[in-house]
């Protein structure tokens, strides 16, 4: 027998397989972090791609700045920042010891993360609604102003809802990128999945048993995405999905409907 291989532990490992209440907490934190970021990542970002799109050059300026920033920069760095950085930075505590809000206290690491994040994800976002946008016939946002409304509501009631269908499939790929890049603040102390792990290992120092368990749950979070992604852009309808394609064609990037040529 390969000596690795006897050296794997499988008892232990499918103890760490096994979910407690630490686990449990880890879990929830990760999917917490991941959602809220990425919801304040796409507000953000459609606020950016708005402004790269206008006529006024100075939103058109401030957007391509903010983009370059942060897709130009690690976003290791820039949760290290957050966290340790921008209250000495600003002058001023940005990144409270812990904030509460009533029906739940978080504390400063946690809200470093997220804030950290979600501007990160904003500059990836407003490229995807940009794209999105642009793809959409300029007659649809014409046909709105014909018939009375603002270049405002023709956007919100014709452009966007049209641009959905395109801007979906890269926000939910976006999404599964943040279940595992939260992973990234586990450097300033957050326990979610990956750091669960890290405690794990000073109880037994089995590294190989131990990632390949928090390697599982990340699979298994992002499947269960995955699963909910395809139902999502069923419903919108997405032309360009293979008609044959199957989830786990997809999901393993093989397989499926074949393009024929005549």
């Amino acid at each position: 027998m390969n000596p690795l291989l006897a050296a794997f532990e499988t008892s232990y490992f499918l103890d760490q397989l096994r979910p407690d209440s630490a686990l449990w907490n880890a879990v929830g934190l990760t999917v917490g972090i991941s959602v809220v970021a990425q919801l304040a990542g796409t507000l953000l970002g459609l606020v950016l791609a708005t402004s790269a799109m206008s006529r006024r050059r100075i939103l058109r300026t401030l957007s391509g700045l903010y983009v370059w920033i942060f897709r130009g920069t690690p976003v290791l760095l820039q949760i290290v920042f957050w966290y340790l950085g921008s209250n000495l930075l600003f002058g001023f505590e940005i990144i409270p010891r812990d904030l509460d809000l009533g029906i739940a206290i978080i504390s400063g690491n946690v809200l470093a993360g997220v804030i950290a994040l979600s501007l990160n994800e904003a500059a990836y976002m407003s490229e995807i609604i940009r794209a999105g946008v642009l793809a959409v016939d300029d007659g649809q946002l014409e046909a709105g102003l014909v018939v009375g409304m603002t270049e405002g509501e023709a956007m919100r009631r014709i452009v966007l809802p049209q641009a959905a269908r395109l801007i979906v499939p890269g926000l939910g790929n976006e999404f599964n990128n943040m279940l595992k890049t939260s992973s990234l603040v586990s450097v300033i102390g957050v326990t979610e999945l990956y750091q669960n792990g890290q405690v794990a290992l000073s109880q037994g120092f089995k590294y190989a048993e131990v990632f390949a368990a928090v390697a599982c749950w990340y699979l298994a979070l992002t499947t269960i995405w995955l699963l909910i992604q395809v139902q999502i852009e069923r419903r919108l309808g997405r032309s360009d999905r293979k008609a044959g394609e199957r989830f786990f064609e997809r999901l393993f990037g093989v397989g499926g409907a074949r393009r024929t040529y005549s």
